[in-house]
């Protein structure tokens, strides 16, 4: 601990992170009296999604995306946009009178000094220490973009940018744009892309699952959470029906389907299926022109690892987030699986006092569906334990 930072408040509870699982937190711990103090590195409130890509909506249903204590209003459409969820949020924070405190970045989480009222104290990166019995990291999957380095990339001519970037097609016109990685960003910027005219391909590596967004007018998510109370030797057979009638195989076009069913794969590996809402009739259609994994840049373009060479402009990175949970902890180690996620929401041992919430991302339905319970389950874990 730097021995200039001073500890400059004390809360019964601190919350990092003001997004969704931060707001359902806070409101779940309101009723029980505690000092709570609601912080978030953004300068704004609902950042994140201020700054997703402009098409973007919700691929679950409102019914199963609201936050717990206040749905959203009748007049939103089924999968609500990008701005709808953030006069959501905003709506939210007022209906719980939550006022979170901006500009606050955390850049440690460290065991208090033995003797006083605290268990832990954040660092922020002002040099505030803020102490508290309990913390609970609020901050998000996608806290830090991954952005891998390609092979040949200070030769490459044109731009590279992560996703996260990514507003509109408007700043690309006239350009040739190639999208690495299909996850659901990937595939729905380069359907945005091709939408407003701009030339849009896509690198895809590895086998995917794709399913729609809806069937016969039936959300897929509520089938899959429908199917995920099956036994699951059953609710994987009948997921790989489902996507096989409805997606059936897209080999023809550059793109394998994954061995495992979506529900397995969301359940062992937390990964997601591509929801679809347009991206594969467009490479059906040509519009999108899907490539294998990149051998290395050039300085004109790409060459795949099927060897075929072809010019493009920018590189736009859909390469994911990290959570980068650990960067929080220097003194206590995290037990992260493989995603780099917590494997619980309450903390124990040498992590007592610490909640982790919006970071379940293998459970069907979607991480929002998710946040509600673990919300509940923190504040009742807290209220238990008598302070």
């Amino acid at each position: 601990m730097d021995p200039t930072t001073t500890t400059t408040s004390f809360q019964d509870v601190l919350v990092i992170g003001a997004g969704p699982a931060g707001l359902a937190t806070a409101a779940c711990l309101a009723p029980l009296g505690l000092d709570v103090k609601l912080i978030d590195r953004a300068l704004e409130p609902a950042s994140s999604w201020r700054h997703h890509y402009e098409r973007l909506h919700l691929h679950t249903v409102k019914t199963h995306s609201a936050l717990p204590g206040l749905p959203f209003p009748d007049s939103a459409p089924r999968y609500v946009p990008r701005q709808g969820v953030v006069e959501y949020l905003m709506a939210y924070a007022e209906h719980h009178g939550l006022r979170p405190e901006l500009g606050q970045d955390v850049v440690a989480i460290e065991p208090a000094p033995a003797g006083t009222l605290a268990r832990w104290r954040a660092t922020t990166a002002s040099g505030q220490a803020l102490a508290a019995r309990h913390v609970v990291l609020a901050t998000g999957a996608n806290r830090k973009p991954s952005a891998p380095e390609l092979p040949g990339q200070a030769d490459f001519g044109g731009r590279i940018l992560h996703s996260r970037s990514y507003r509109n097609a408007a700043p690309f016109a006239g350009q040739r744009v190639l999208v690495v990685g299909m996850g659901n960003t990937g595939a729905e910027i380069a359907l945005d892309l091709v939408e407003h005219g701009v030339r849009a391909a896509i690198s895809v590596r590895s086998p995917v699952n794709i399913v729609l967004r809806d069937v016969l007018g039936r959300p897929t998510q509520l089938s899959s959470i429908a199917l995920s109370k099956l036994p699951a030797a059953w609710g994987d057979a009948l997921a790989v029906v489902l996507r096989n009638l409805t997606v059936g195989d897209l080999s023809r076009y550059g793109l394998h389907t994954a061995a495992q069913s979506p529900l397995r794969q969301l359940r062992e590996e937390g990964r997601t299926p591509v929801i679809d809402v347009g991206t594969v009739r467009r490479i059906k259609s040509g519009d999108i022109q899907v490539y294998p994994g990149i051998q290395t840049l050039t300085p004109g373009g790409v060459r795949f690892t099927g060897g075929e060479v072809h010019p493009f402009d920018v590189v736009l990175l859909a390469t994911g987030y990290d959570a980068a949970l650990h960067e929080l902890f220097p003194r206590t180690s995290l037990p992260l699986d493989e995603r780099g996620m917590p494997p619980g929401t309450v903390g124990e041992g040498a992590l007592d006092g610490v909640y982790f919430v919006g970071f379940d991302v293998r459970q069907p339905g979607g991480l929002l569906r998710t946040i509600g319970p673990q919300a509940r389950a923190v504040a009742q874990s807290i209220g238990a334990s008598g302070r």
